[in-house]
């Protein structure tokens, strides 16, 4: 996922400069969206993360963690299990249609096949140089890994894990969101586009460029009003028309984002920064938003998952040193790894 320096850049725990695009009788009221964190939940292990992944439907949260994945209980927040050996892991796709789990290990160059009742790894597939994010696509079931040295995605048939082909993209991938219509949108960091793919053609249909965007991070899509909205530096979010690739709106979100997500039953959009705050954007209609909070969270964490059941998002993070001369990043101090709740 995105440079890890931001960590660094990033200042403090004050809330972003709260900015208005629109509005409508149905927008809430800046500051009144009731999110906060309502418990943190250590974790064991000292190791890095990245993103995290909700199963809503079978109460499971995946936690990437450095070498492993843990899985967490979304309702009682106890660990039921743990994947091993993946890696640099980055990210975790479901496809519940097939009983699987899929696993991008970042330093193995390989995606991981799980059992999603028993969690026993039954398989893995190779992929191109560092597989961050990763996506399953449910119309052609198909898995995507999107590999960010390789610069390209690689794509695994899910039914039985043998690779298809290989997509170049021109640039470093970040975030992608199918949009169960055979559609795969991903951000290129390098070149400040959204790509739109499909997924049956294995083609790039579309390359949209995100101005004012730069670098973009985190992806999330409303699906029913084909909105993408998508995490990028500066402190900026765009809201953008699926279907033509026009930036809609400009929002401005808290430093260091690097996630996005969006809850379809509150029209809420979400971006995760890494200077401690979650901001909460509403979506009055498709073409207006409203910036409402800059939840304080943790700093640091920069990553989440959104449980749509629930309404609740998942944040791992850590404390960490003071970077040493020559370190673009302290250690992460021991026994600090943790998930916030974030809920109302």
């Amino acid at each position: 996922m995105r440079k890890r320096s931001i960590l660094l850049a990033i200042a403090s725990l004050a809330a972003a400069a709260i900015s208005v695009v629109g509005s409508s009788s149905r927008a809430a009221a800046a500051g009144s969206s009731g999110y906060h964190v309502i418990k943190t939940i250590p974790v064991p292990g000292d190791d890095g993360w990245d993103y995290v992944a909700v199963d809503s439907a079978a109460r499971r949260i995946y936690i990437s963690h450095g070498t492993h994945v843990v899985v967490m209980n979304a309702d009682t927040y106890a660990i039921e299990g743990d994947i091993p050996d993946t890696p640099g892991v980055h990210g975790i796709a479901i496809a519940p249609d097939l009983g699987r789990g899929f696993i991008s290990s970042g330093r193995a160059n390989t995606a991981t096949i799980f059992d999603l009742k028993t969690l026993k790894t039954i398989g893995t597939a190779k992929t191109d140089a560092n597989p961050d994010a990763i996506t399953y696509d449910s119309v052609s079931k198909r898995v995507f890994t999107f590999n960010g040295r390789g610069k390209n995605a690689t794509v695994i048939n899910a039914t039985d894990g043998t690779v298809v082909g290989t997509i170049p993209l021109g640039g470093k991938p970040e975030f992608a969101a199918a949009d169960g219509k055979g559609k795969i949108f991903v951000n290129n960091e390098d070149t400040s586009e959204v790509m739109e793919i499909d997924t049956q053609k294995l083609t790039v249909m579309h390359r949209w460029p995100l101005a004012p965007c730069k670098s973009p991070s985190g992806l999330a899509m409303d699906l029913k009003n084909r909105r993408l909205f998508a995490g990028c530096d500066d402190k900026v979010m765009v809201a953008v028309n699926a279907d033509t690739g026009k930036v809609i709106a400009n929002l401005t979100i808290g430093d260091g984002v690097d996630a996005n997500a969006f809850d379809p039953a509150t029209d809420y959009a979400f971006a995760s920064n890494g200077d401690g705050t979650l901001t909460v954007i509403h979506e009055d209609s498709p073409d207006k938003f409203t910036v409402i909070d800059n939840v304080p969270t943790k700093k640091s964490a920069r990553t989440m998952g959104l449980d749509v059941k629930t309404h609740n998002i998942f944040l791992p993070a850590a404390d960490f040193d003071p970077p040493a001369p020559g370190e673009r990043r302290g250690k992460m101090k021991p026994g600090s790894f943790v998930i916030l709740v974030v809920g109302k």
